[in-house]
């Protein structure tokens, strides 16, 4: 089996006049001069202003894009276009939605056999959530935070993205934790935790202030470990 790749992102924030730091990043890691990657944008409804916002940071120069539309389906073998791909990026918006269309067209399951045969999966809030058991998402009420307990499992335990760009998201994911939810990892905005198979590869950032962290319920109490960083420039 080949190694198995997930970068989970917090949230990327936009980058005038330059591909984010954390986007080549993740072509970087593929070791192809022009790799082939895919967008789905299931979680804002295959929204044409989230697939052009794809389209402009990713430079065409630099990768062969195309995306994955479900609502108005145009590719018809998915496992297939999946596996054919060098990276999977999935966008943010409504995570619980995207799950359950996700689920009716079998996608959850090509994404599981384009991860195992080395594909790697990558994305930020929805496009990271999903990858976990659970976490917290504002799929439910725009205005609330809330749990979320069915994503993919592809990674064990809890994730909350967002984790300094958002006021509810701390104190509701330690909250959560300390009733007995999956430890796990937050992730602030423009960073980013790298998995290989499971484990922990690195964690990155393009913000000094910007980082990952470990979130664990520890003898009643809960407890923030904040994971090695590398800044990326």
């Amino acid at each position: 089996m080949e190694n198995r790749h997930i970068v989970a992102f917090g949230g990327l924030r936009p980058t005038r006049g330059r591909t984010h730091p954390l986007i080549q990043y993740l072509l970087d890691i593929t070791g192809k001069p022009k790799p082939k990657i895919c967008f789905i944008p299931t979680a804002t409804g295959d929204s044409k202003t989230s697939i052009v916002g794809f389209y402009d940071r990713f430079p065409g120069s630099m990768s062969e894009r195309s995306h994955l539309n479900l609502f108005n389906r145009t590719i018809v073998d998915i496992e297939a276009h999946l596996l054919n791909q060098d990276i999977v990026l999935v966008g943010g918006g409504n995570t619980a939605n995207m799950l359950e269309i996700w689920r009716i067209h079998g996608v959850d399951t090509a994404l599981k056999k384009a991860w195992d045969s080395g594909v790697i999966l990558c994305g930020g809030s929805a496009g990271s959530l999903c990858w976990f058991e659970c976490g917290t998402t504002d799929s439910f009420n725009i205005n609330e935070l809330k749990p979320l307990y069915d994503g993919l499992g592809f990674l064990p335990g809890s994730h909350c993205p967002h984790y300094d760009g958002e006021a509810q998201r701390k104190p509701l994911y330690h909250k959560l934790i300390s009733e007995g939810f999956p430890s796990g990892y937050a992730i602030d905005e423009d960073a980013a935790v790298h998995f290989i198979n499971q484990d922990v590869h690195k964690a990155i950032s393009s913000r000094p202030e910007a980082s990952a962290y470990y979130v664990k319920l520890d003898d009643k109490t809960v407890t923030e470990n904040q994971l090695p960083t590398e800044l990326l420039l």
